[in-house]
């Protein structure tokens, strides 16, 4: 393990932050002039995995592709982008769009500009400035392999990619060319430009590739030779508010309103934080479903081109004590209640006799600090008409995704404590869930701390190592452990709103192992693989809950 490296990325990664809350607060920078700088500077001597050849004369296409999953399509042909809070777009004729990997609204006002809406704490800030630096410094290195000595004159294989992406149609013939073009541009073989081209392209955009390559390389010139440089801005109003919890408020009030309305806010309460569908689907899928197998109706219901199976079992359990609330304040967490006296579970795939009158809250994944003031502002007294009411939380079970440093794609990790990244800020507490409750599972379980990030694109080896080899034994890393409990240990143990003896249950299955070559986050998602450890823990909290 080499220490030196370790704290210099330690230092690295401080360092990001500081200027990203800098830059925030100073309004607006250009990421490749003077005011981003540091934090390019910063980010090349860190060399996070995820962005790999980020700190060579390479392109990186494995991190240029994850960042686009988490980007708006079409923001590398812009020069103005622009950081806003939810400033009322959603009213207007511009249409919205979402990033596949990430739950944030964008807007393309016009071919230059980019308003992105931040809705979900600091976290959601520094995820966009992080990945915008990555694709500007990528984007110099195409201007780079474009332009010759002089930087006035650019290349022949620019000019005529330049030439076939101005047509409207392109033929196979000269598509083919276009791919040559591409590969001598960015110094990639012809192979891996088609393999590349292919997995990038859809219905809608079929060169989207193509595009891409053009629209970074030209953005870069127009700031190499005409000093027209790229300007990430922060609006007024996202500065304000930002820290506040004005969307989890408005998320947490609309909860408590539904449970009044239901006549079931005074049940035992159990808050699961996982996904919109394997609880519902562990409940309520049996009934529906022709597979009696369950993880094959789970997998049958997992696979795409099945909507309508999925939407059935949707329609049954709408019937039968479920309540959906699409989020419309602005954090982006849908929520499921979940009334147990009205499930029959002898039907669910569970096989625990239960009578149970309790309350599931089921809440869609958090983002980073989002999780803090999501879960703080649930736990709260609900205030209405002068009388301050508290939940009966009995448990609060946290599961999800997180990078594993010892072991592989899916398998678990369960927790003993959170440690936060940069400091010594440590939450330890007892884990319902144990290994032995996983031992007839079929799957490999690592247990004790974990750390909580400040971004998953802001680790490297070094620094992982690290956490992994010393005396803190970290078995994995994810971004809102700590934030969920300090507000629980805030909630039970300083304001009194719930119980002390709330219980709590903390499980991940591993999406990457980020020390492994090849099984980073950019290496793609679990798929199928995934289905089988996301149900064993979803089972496991579900009955303990019932029992």
């Amino acid at each position: 393990m080499d220490k030196s490296r370790a704290r210099e990325s330690t230092n690295a990664i401080g360092r990001i932050y500081i200027t990203m809350r800098h830059l925030m607060h100073r309004g607006f920078y250009k990421p490749m002039g003077v005011s981003g700088k540091t934090l390019r500077e910063a980010l090349l001597e860190l060399r996070p995995e995820i962005y790999g050849d980020i700190a060579t004369n390479k392109l990186e296409l494995g991190g240029l592709f994850y960042v686009l999953d988490r980007l708006p399509e079409g923001i590398e042909k812009c020069t103005y982008i622009n950081l806003t809070s939810d400033e009322g777009y959603k009213y207007s004729k511009l249409k919205v769009i979402i990033p596949p990997k990430r739950r944030r609204k964008c807007y393309a006002l016009d071919e230059d500009q980019m308003n992105i809406e931040i809705t979900r704490g600091r976290s959601d800030v520094y995820d966009v400035l992080t990945h915008l630096t990555f694709l500007c410094i990528e984007s110099h290195k195409i201007a780079n392999f474009i332009l010759r000595e002089d930087e006035t004159e650019t290349i022949r294989e620019w000019k005529k990619l330049e030439e076939y992406l101005q047509k409207d149609e392109i033929t196979a013939e000269e598509l083919e060319l276009a791919l040559i073009y591409t590969s001598s541009i960015i110094g990639k073989s012809f192979k891996e430009v088609k393999a590349v081209y292919k997995q990038a392209s859809s219905k809608k955009n079929p060169h989207r590739f193509l595009h891409l390559i053009y629209w970074m390389g030209r953005r870069a010139l127009d700031e190499k030779q005409n000093e027209q440089k790229r300007v990430i801005s922060f609006s007024n109003s996202l500065r304000e508010r930002i820290g506040h919890h004005i969307y989890g408020d408005r998320w947490a009030n609309t909860i408590k309103y539904k449970l009044k309305e239901s006549e079931l806010f005074d049940r035992p309460i159990h808050i699961i934080s996982a996904n919109m569908h394997s609880v519902m689907n562990y409940l309520y899928a049996k009934k529906v479903s022709s597979v009696k197998n369950e993880y094959k109706s789970f997998e049958q219901l997992s696979l795409t081109k099945n909507d309508a199976l999925r939407n059935e079992v949707l329609q049954y359990a709408l019937l039968n004590g479920l309540q959906s609330i699409k989020d419309d304040s602005g954090t982006n967490i849908d929520v499921q209640i979940i009334d147990l006296s009205k499930v029959d579970i002898s039907k669910s795939f569970l096989k625990e006799k239960s009578n149970s009158n309790a309350v599931l809250i089921v809440m869609d994944y958090a983002f980073g600090e989002q999780a803090y003031e999501c879960m703080d502002e649930l736990l709260k007294p609900f205030k209405a008409d002068g009388s301050q009411d508290k939940l009966n939380i009995q448990s609060i079970s946290i599961m999800g995704k997180a990078g594993i440093l010892e072991g592989g794609k899916g398998d678990i990790m369960l927790p003993s404590a959170h440690v936060f990244e940069g400091t010594a800020d440590n939450y330890p507490f007892t884990n319902e869930l144990h290994a032995s409750d996983f031992s007839n599972e079929d799957l490999l379980i690592q247990s004790g701390p974990m750390i909580t990030v400040l971004g998953t694109s802001l680790q490297n080896k070094e620094v992982l190592n690290y956490f992994k080899s010393s005396t803190w034994g970290m078995i994995g890393l994810e971004m809102e452990g700590a934030h969920y409990q300090k507000a629980i240990q805030s909630a039970s143990r300083i304001r009194k709103s719930i119980s002390e003896n709330v219980k709590v249950r903390y499980a991940y299955y591993a999406s990457d192992n980020p020390l492994k070559t090849g099984s980073t986050l950019a290496s793609g998602g679990l798929g199928l693989n995934g289905v089988k450890p996301t149900y064993i823990i979803t089972k496991k909290i579900l009955q303990q809950i019932l029992s």
